[in-house]
């Protein structure tokens, strides 16, 4: 369907993303901060580990944080992020929240 781009250091969360987005039929590229993916569609970005700075800009970019750290949240908002949610809530609706950005 689509190709995902996954800027996620934590091992553990970039697993659940590479494995709930490709049943979902989208080809997963996990990428380390400040490596370009070529060709993504929506770019996805750990915001507890890496700067919103960090994530590609043209493209829709979906970040997520720990809920206790709005900070984070609002630097991501200020960045132009398309979507920014709580981990809590990326992990239950990431295939939602993708589809939401690719406008499906």
């Amino acid at each position: 369907m689509a190709r995902i781009a996954a800027i996620a250091p934590d091992l553990f969360f970039a697993s659940k993303i590479d494995a709930t987005l490709k049943g979902a039929g989208h080809e997963v590229l996990l990428v380390g901060e400040g490596e370009v993916a070529e060709d993504a569609e929506v770019v996805i970005v750990d915001l507890d580990h890496v700067a919103p700075e960090s994530a590609p800009p043209g493209v829709p970019r979906l970040g997520f944080y720990s809920h206790v750290d709005v900070d984070k949240r609002r630097l991501a908002q200020e960045a132009g992020f398309d979507l920014v949610v709580p981990r809590s809530r990326m992990a239950r609706e990431m295939s939602e929240l993708v589809a939401s950005l690719l406008g499906q």
